[in-house]
């Protein structure tokens, strides 16, 4: 399957390989990653993931598109909603900065796939710049929030696939703008022992996470994923264990 920007985030692309995303639902809720493979579970784009796609579309000059395909952004006076003027002050102070705009200079949106832990994978990049650097972006609330979200291990399968393809082991850097009434801009780069370290993590729960996608495993129900909360049955509960901490 040769994969482009119209098929990427399709059912049988996400079927046939393992991206980051995929990875992260796993460690979540086995179950709910099985679910949104099979397209049995969709979950809604929340109003933050929203604004994100809005900033990363315009970057990758698909935002008149995304637009369409998201009629929310706008009120029913057909004005931008607050958060997405917010959205676009963020675009305007990213543009405005040198550094900033440096890092994100290069091929927009590269797709890769290959092989590792015995399994196919894909993956896109924000900015790829050849024998210098690869490059995400990220919208955020707050720079202090960056490693809840587990950047390390995009940053470990980035690095990775783009040594497998191309032979060139390249540093890792988030672009990131913050959300906050005075906008916050930096470039964090993942040093590299923190991606070795996530890389291995990886590699350690791989084997268990093919085996669920292939069939060969039961996954397992976190009892606590959105997911889960919209299958579960109710059951007969003891009002005191809502007190213990």
């Amino acid at each position: 399957m040769n994969l482009d920007q119209n098929n990427y985030y399709s059912e049988d692309a996400n079927a046939k390989y393992f991206s980051v995303s995929q990875y992260k639902d796993f460690t979540k809720c086995e179950a709910m990653a099985m679910a949104k493979i099979s397209g049995a579970y969709k979950p809604e784009m929340t109003r933050a993931m929203l604004i994100g796609s809005f900033v990363d579309s315009y970057f990758e000059g698909t935002l008149d598109q995304f637009i369409k395909e998201h009629p929310a952004v706008f009120t029913r006076k057909n004005e931008l909603r607050s958060e997405f003027r917010k959205a676009n002050e963020i675009i305007g102070r990213i543009k405005s900065d040198e550094t900033f705009t440096k890092f994100m200079s290069g091929e927009k949106q590269r797709i890769m796939t290959f092989e590792l832990f015995g399994v196919p994978w894909k993956m896109k990049m924000d900015s790829y710049l050849p024998g210098i650097c690869i490059t995400d972006l990220k919208v955020v609330a707050k720079f202090k929030n960056l490693p809840l979200w587990r950047y390390d291990l995009q940053g470990a399968l980035y690095q990775k696939g783009v040594e497998i393809v191309t032979g060139e082991k390249l540093p890792f850097y988030l672009a990131v703008a913050t959300k906050e009434r005075v906008i916050d801009i930096d470039i964090f780069q993942i040093p590299q022992d923190t991606l070795d370290v996530a890389l291995s993590e990886m590699e350690i729960t791989m084997e268990r996470f093919s085996e669920i996608k292939e069939g060969y495993r039961e996954p397992e129900y976190c009892g606590v994923c959105d997911y889960c909360k919209s299958i579960k049955k109710a059951k007969i509960r003891n009002y005191n264990e809502l007190m213990e901490v």
